[in-house]
């Protein structure tokens, strides 16, 4: 779940090499699943829309004579242009050659898990409350923040609240700015990825992927619905124990594995 600051091993891991080795068909359907997790997430945003479609609606209605609502919507682009250059420029590099590391996935799962239990124990003095009165600097810091997500392994709501806590924003609207910042970066990911990879969303696939979606949707639903309450009472620490416990289990999985 792409909300949560957790990222499972399994559904950032290239293909096994045994099975690499053995049948080009399952490379191609282990590949495939991945694409189609992309298209399924798209399930998730729509869920983040139905959740705050009231108080999106009131910033795009009221943008054009609002300036308040000009500057949220400015800052959250902002947060997203990282990203997208980013991206597009390493693209090549973080398909090819940090997918293709398991070790480095594993690792990384630890070392956030570690972050988050140290950001969740500092001493900070939120300056910023409200998700929507983000500074424009701010928001491009946890853009920056955001872009560690392309190494596997990193979460990308965890990497985008971590920042946005350095920056002085409280638990909940670091949350919220998580919500909202991935409404145009999964979009633009399940735009980018199904151009990219057109070819395999083929008829057959469109069930998997509808089931998916739905799930997705239901889950995205309640999953944000629970977190926004969950953190401001109780931290990120939970989650930070979780990748340090799914890290640990996948580094012992390649150890036995040689």
């Amino acid at each position: 779940m792409r909300f949560l600051p957790i990222r499972h091993f399994s559904s950032t891991q290239a293909p096994p090499k045994a099975l690499q080795q053995s049948n080009t068909n399952s490379v191609r359907t282990w590949h495939d699943r991945q694409h189609h997790e992309v298209v399924i997430q798209l399930g998730s945003v729509l869920a983040i829309l139905t959740i705050y479609a009231s108080k999106l609606w009131s910033v795009f209605k009221t943008a054009p004579h609002d300036r308040q609502s000009r500057r949220f919507i400015l800052s959250v682009l902002i947060a997203f242009a990282p990203a997208v250059v980013i991206g597009v420029l390493a693209h090549g590099f973080i398909k090819t050659v940090l997918f293709e590391t398991p070790m480095l996935i594993a690792i990384m799962l630890i070392l956030g898990g570690i972050v988050l239990l140290w950001v969740d124990r500092l001493a900070l003095r939120p300056r910023y409350h409200d998700a929507t009165h983000i500074p424009l600097s701010t928001s491009l810091a946890i853009g920056f923040a955001q872009c560690l997500a392309m190494v596997p392994g990193v979460s990308r709501s965890g990497a985008t609240i971590v920042g946005a806590l350095l920056m002085g924003v409280d638990k909940r609207a670091a949350a919220e700015f998580s919500f909202f910042l991935s409404m145009p970066t999964m979009t633009g990911a399940f735009a980018y990825d199904l151009y990219k990879n057109r070819e395999v969303l083929d008829a057959g696939a469109l069930n998997e992927i509808a089931i998916g979606f739905v799930v997705a949707f239901v889950v995205a639903a309640f999953v944000v619905k629970g977190l926004l309450g969950y953190v401001s009472k109780n931290g990120y620490a939970l989650f930070g124990w979780w990748r340090l416990l799914v890290g640990s289990a996948a580094l012992l999985g390649l150890w036995i594995m040689g």
